[in-house]
């Protein structure tokens, strides 16, 4: 377990240079000056010059890369080109809300997709594996904006049950973390009910079900343990887009997230923001897939991480 572990942190090291390079990459060669953005359009030509000198902008890229990835792993991600404040501090409260946002759909999601997944291998073609299926295959195909838009319209709107936008109090939190759960759970119950219909079928099943073992604890105990592999990678996968992917339903219901601030920042050519977001970002994706892949020891003992 141990050089499993250290052999994923190594392997991360290559991944995050990758990442760092695609990112300043993109953010240099999108349209537009960053020193142009920041003193005005009317600005002299003087001005922009000399924020560019300021910025380091006039240096070559390479001189720019380096000294951005120096930083980052120091951990001193500079001030924000748009507002001067310690990128920490941007990023700061904004990570904290997209972080909660995407725990509690993922929450959402595993919930109601396990339920939904067993229930259907356990009734396999019967009107409840049916309808499951459609309604997950529903929920597969609807965009993530629109679920929450018709939500806020219903019950917001007409009912005036929930606020419309915001987060922090508990009601601000049901409409978001269903608009951005919906399609995870979909995909959960999916691929519960595909790993579980493999299980069932297997020989130790169905001695199982011959000695008289009652059927909860079949199901539960020896046929979902063993389907939960395929299932828990989905999960991590799905952590890790609720996580970056939050932009268009944080813009629905006005949540200052992360999402929100990277699109605003990338319009700014705030680079400083945008590279330290997407940097934390990928960090956390590649964490999740390292607990994602230690679990698989826990749920199968037959799994040798060390080889």
């Amino acid at each position: 377990m141990a050089q499993f572990i250290v052999r994923r942190i190594i392997q991360l090291i290559p991944v995050l240079l990758g990442v760092s390079i695609l990112v300043f990459s993109l953010m240099h060669i999108t349209p537009g000056n960053p020193a142009h953005i920041i003193a005005g359009e009317s600005a002299p030509e003087a001005t922009v010059k000399q924020i560019e000198e300021r910025l380091g902008l006039n240096d070559p890229l390479t001189v720019q890369y380096f000294r951005f990835v120096k930083n980052a792993v120091q951990l001193k991600f500079g001030n924000s080109w748009r507002t001067s404040l310690p990128v920490e501090k941007e990023i700061g409260s904004r990570f904290l809300v997209t972080l909660e946002l995407a725990v509690y759909s993922t929450i959402f999601s595993v919930v109601l997709g396990l339920i939904a997944g067993i229930v259907s291998a356990v009734r396999q073609y019967s009107f409840s594996d049916i309808s499951i299926m459609l309604v997950a295959l529903f929920g597969l195909s609807m965009p993530n904006f629109w679920l929450g838009l018709m939500l806020m319209n219903w019950f917001a709107i007409n009912l005036g049950w929930l606020p419309p936008s915001g987060w922090g109090s508990a009601k601000q939190l049901i409409m978001p973390v269903i608009t951005l759960g919906t399609g995870g759970a979909a995909v959960i119950a999916r691929m519960t009910r595909s790993s579980m219909l493999d299980v069932i079928s297997q020989d130790y099943i169905r001695t199982a079900r011959a000695k008289g073992v009652r059927e909860r604890i079949v199901v539960y105990r020896h046929a979902l343990k063993n389907a939960l592999i395929p299932v828990v990678t989905v999960i991590g996968l799905q952590f890790g887009g609720l996580l970056s992917g939050a932009v268009l339903t944080e813009s629905v219901f006005a949540i200052n997230g992360m999402g929100k601030l990277i699109i605003d920042r990338i319009m700014a050519r705030d680079f400083p923001v945008v590279q330290a977001s997407i940097l934390i970002i990928s960090v956390i994706f590649v964490l999740v897939n390292l607990l994602v892949d230690i679990s698989y020891r826990f749920l199968n003992k037959r799994v040798d991480l060390d080889s």
